[in-house]
């Protein structure tokens, strides 16, 4: 078994001079985390070389020595990259998920091309993959591909993380093809995220877009578990440590003093991009020296910006602009001796890097969007005395971590600006405090550690995943049902009504039984070992007139009322109505403040619906009644049941555990069973005997003995079992 790890790049350069090949790893935070894993034994690493390569005989020997550094190429045409890569990927995705959807283009090509290179990434794994092997795909370039891979080898565990935010569902829902991306990154088994907030978004738009119920963090689809989590991922804080007592660090950083000497250094480090906010943080800049003329000489921001996609409008407008700015700071500002923003379009080594992380009093970072920033956390590594000030934007993933650093709204200059000031002024032993605290942060949730937590919980994953498909009453469970059930004498079996033997419906007075179920219900009945009882919260006029005149006994409102076969109602004795009085009220408020929502009244309990409200609305509605309603029904012998979409009020005395146990009472059975689907079908699981099949329906947790999926399920076991002695 191996670990395969999927992202766009392969973790190398390769260069080619004089003709010959020249493979060089890469030192980005990705691939030192996940270096641990994919240079061990057999594993790999799969993903784009970086090059074009269109002779297969050199495609072939790029192959070859790439896979003795235990990487798997997979090679992209040129139209590829212009469409999946620069086309669906960075004008697609990247601006919506960045919050810039104006930028974002929706075309057609785009997308055709992002589905078929992602499913050239699937052919590709299917070449080195194995049985029992786990995959881990990063990042938003390959959304689709957990789904690919999970539709042709169902069991195999896959984990995906994404690296940058996940929208708000308001912005999601603006790609036309959302519906695809989320049924496919659905076919892994742990979706990993920077923050909580990526996740809340990420199960918003699911569960909004997407015909699939989540709880909590849980969401279930194709009779799959799938779990999504947070994981802030974090650097080598080791490395960063490390390199500054190295020679060529240190003398840098006596370079860099020779050159700033008194004037004090604000860092900024980014990629050229619009999600990094550089023309906020240059205004902020210039508003502190025309406001604080004080600081002219005596402060320099230091900006480098990392050369990217310039030959795209935006980004070469964006360019344009940060030029502009930086010439109108330094012309208007410059003195013979001081240079207010030193400006570098290129990228730096990172022994450069670190000198200027140990050099620079002050780190400034404020992205308008960011799904971690590893810059800041590198800064905060680096700084080995304790010293220094981190100003942070909010909107970066790293200030749920680094809660120490000043924390700033990137799009209020003002705020930056006095971020600035504060930072520049501050008292050694707050930074010495400061500092410390977001070293230890980053010391202990390193990127190591990142990687261990993903991969161990990936495993508890696929382990709970396991554990209920054993609950499942599959094929072999069903044969030995059906084996006992031919063998037994006199046999009771409880159901439940809905989502037990029919589906769920918006519209409670749809969900009536169809001829398939009546026909599967006679068929039970005319075995004369058959005892056939319906167990349900439905009002007992309702189930009078669907099964009153079949030969079967019925369990009306949860046991507040009965009836054996051709017998008549009998109430449930000592139950009273006159609390509906009260409680009712509180209803009706609930019902006025959430469109959509209703009451049922029954005979000894009130049921407040919200199948059809808004979801998250519902739900947050929910939460409030059930807050409101614990107050009040104290001391007054009531219950508060909560369901699927309804909360009902009754009768603590009406139980299905207590009024199923009068019915195994009356006679002696030798095979019992009992199928439901709600929280309060786990009475009746609790009551039963231990000899008895219990079978809850969905694959919640229950205290039932098995489990089935859904109301087709349940069909086709009873139908399998009323054919039982026909064969």
């Amino acid at each position: 078994m191996k670990t395969i790890i999927v992202s766009n790049r392969l973790p190398v350069k390769i260069t080619e001079a004089n003709g010959e090949m020249e493979f060089r790893q890469s030192e980005g935070g990705l691939a030192t985390g996940l270096g641990s894993i994919y240079r061990q034994g057999n594993n790999m690493w799969l993903g784009w070389p970086g090059i074009e390569v269109t002779s297969t005989e050199h495609q072939d020997k790029i192959t070859e020595k790439l896979y003795k550094m235990n990487l798997y190429p997979v090679y992209l045409t040129q139209d590829e990259i212009n469409l999946y890569y620069e086309g669906f990927s960075n004008e697609t995705l990247w601006p919506v998920f960045h919050y810039h959807p104006t930028y974002a283009r929706y075309e057609q090509s785009y997308w055709d091309s992002y589905a078929e290179v992602n499913n050239k990434f699937k052919e590709a794994i299917f070449k080195i993959a194995e049985p029992g092997d786990k995959i881990w795909i990063h990042d938003y370039q390959l959304l689709l591909l957990p789904g690919l891979i999970r539709a042709e080898h169902p069991d195999i565990t896959i984990g995906f993380f994404l690296h940058i935010p996940f929208p708000s569902y308001e912005l999601f829902r603006l790609i036309p093809w959302r519906a695809e991306i989320l049924e496919n990154m659905l076919g892994a088994d742990l979706l990993g995220f920077h923050t909580f907030d990526d996740v809340r978004h990420f199960i918003s738009s699911v569960t909004r877009i997407l015909p699939v119920h989540s709880s909590a963090n849980e969401i279930t689809y194709n009779n799959r578990q799938v779990m999504a989590e947070p994981f802030p991922m974090g650097i080598d804080n080791k490395k960063f440590e490390s390199l500054t007592t190295t020679n060529e660090v240190l003398i840098n950083i006596a370079n860099l003093r020779e050159s700033f000497q008194n004037v004090k250094m604000i860092l900024s480090i980014d990629r050229l991009d619009y999600s990094k906010g550089i023309l906020q943080r240059l205004q902020a800049f210039d508003m502190l020296l025309q406001k604080n003329p004080e600081y002219i000489e005596k402060v320099a921001l230091y900006m480098i910006v990392v050369p990217s996609r310039d030959t795209v409008q935006q980004y070469k407008d964006l360019r344009d602009e940060i030029d502009k700015l930086v010439g109108n700071i330094n012309s208007r500002c410059r003195t013979l001796n001081w240079i207010p923003v030193h400006y570098y379009y290129r990228s730096f080594p990172v022994e450069m890097l670190s000198a200027l992380y140990s050099m620079a009093e002050v780190c400034l970072i404020s992205p308008m969007r960011d799904g971690m920033n590893l810059v800041s956390k590198e800064y905060v590594a680096s700084r080995t005395n304790n010293t220094g000030v981190l100003i942070l934007s909010e909107m970066a993933g790293a200030a749920k971590e680094l809660i120490d650093a000043l924390i700033v709204n990137p799009n209020n200059i003002g705020e930056v600006y006095r971020a600035v000031i504060q930072a520049l002024n501050m008292r050694p032993d707050e930074q010495q405090r400061r500092m410390q605290a977001m070293r230890e942060v980053v010391a202990k949730f390193n990127v190591k550690h990142w990687v261990k937590i993903y991969m161990d919980r990936l495993e508890e994953v696929k382990r709970l995943q396991q554990s209920m498909l054993a609950k499942h009453a599959g094929p072999e469970m069903q044969t030995y049902i059906e084996n006992e059930y031919s063998q037994a004498a006199r046999r009771i079996i409880f159901l439940d009504y809905d989502g037990t033997l029919v589906g769920f419906k918006t519209n409670i007075e749809m969900a009536f039984p169809d001829e398939d179920l009546y026909d599967i219900l006679n068929m039970l009945t005319l075995d004369p070992a058959n005892h056939i009882v319906i167990v349900s919260g439905r009002k007992y006029q309702t189930l009078e007139d669907w099964f009153g005149r079949m030969p079967i006994d019925i369990i009306a409102e949860h046991g507040a009322w009965q009836k054996h076969s051709n017998g008549e109602w009998i109430k449930l004795p000592g139950l009273y109505n006159q609390w509906k009085q009260e409680i009712m009220p509180i209803l009706e408020t609930f019902v006025d403040r959430t469109p959509g929502s209703f009451i049922e009244e029954k005979s000894y309990s009130l049921v407040w619906h919200f199948r059809k409200v808004e979801d998250g609305l519902g739900e947050l509605r929910a939460n409030e009644l059930m807050s409101t309603l614990r107050f009040v029904i104290t001391d007054k012998g009531l219950q508060m049941l909560p369901g699927s979409k309804v909360i009902e009020i009754k009768n603590a005395e009406v139980n299905k555990g207590k009024v199923a146990l009068s019915w195994l009472e009356s006679n002696d059975y030798d095979y019992i069973m009992a199928l439901g689907d709600d929280h309060t079908d786990e009475d009746m699981f609790k009551v039963m005997p231990a000899s008895a099949f219990t079978i809850k329906i969905g694959s919640n947790i229950s205290a039932a003995h098995f489990f089935l999926r859904d109301f087709r399920e349940v069909r086709g076991l009873l139908r399998s079992l009323a054919l039982v002695n026909k064969v």
